[in-house]
């Protein structure tokens, strides 16, 4: 898994994604924390979170009062005026750099794509090593939703000019979970 890991965070870096890697979920919630608070989240500029395991319970209870600003109630236009959306990815992709989410759920697609700033959540054993290997894990019967990113959103123009942001985030941190256990889909 750990060659997976380095791959992944290689492929994800060469298109200006941030990877961090922890060990636990505590340290990882630490690190979430001090990023909102560094990032400046409060009430004026929020923060919105789609649902997941890894904030769930105590964990949620305690972001939400450590960090004004964090929200768990998403909607279009809060995820429009936040800085910072983050969700709970399903795979990751070590051959691409890019994650994979059933997005069928609105609030994972809005928290990942109007935000400036996106933090994905991801279980180091969720990620694999091609599209293949997470296709063999999709039941395309079950989902209405598949929602891949790979770095923060780019576009360029016919000149060829590179424009980070525009019909997306602008950053991209991918926060890689060693004892994040999802089920296996």
């Amino acid at each position: 898994m750990s060659h997976s890991f380095e791959s992944f965070k290689t492929r994800a870096e060469a298109v200006s994604a941030e990877v961090h890697r922890f060990g636990t979920q505590e340290e990882a919630t630490a690190f979430l924390l001090s990023f909102l608070q560094e990032e400046g989240v409060s009430p004026q500029e929020g923060a919105v979170c789609a649902a997941g395991t890894f904030l769930d319970g105590p964990r949620k209870d305690d972001l939400k009062v450590k960090v004004p600003g964090l929200s768990f109630e998403v909607s279009q236009a809060a995820s429009a005026s936040s800085k910072v959306g983050i969700s709970q990815l399903d795979w990751g992709i070590a051959a691409t750099g890019t994650l994979v989410q059933d997005a069928s759920a609105v609030d994972k697609r809005l928290v990942s794509t109007l935000p400036p700033i996106h933090v994905a959540l991801l279980g180091t054993d969720r990620i694999l090593a091609d599209m293949n290997s997470v296709l063999e894990h999709l039941r395309p019967q079950e989902l209405n939703y598949i929602s891949c990113i790979t770095g923060p959103s780019r576009t360029a123009d016919i000149e060829r000019v590179l424009t980070i942001g525009v019909h997306g985030p602008e950053r991209l941190i991918i926060v890689v979970v060693d004892d994040l256990q999802q089920v296996m889909a």
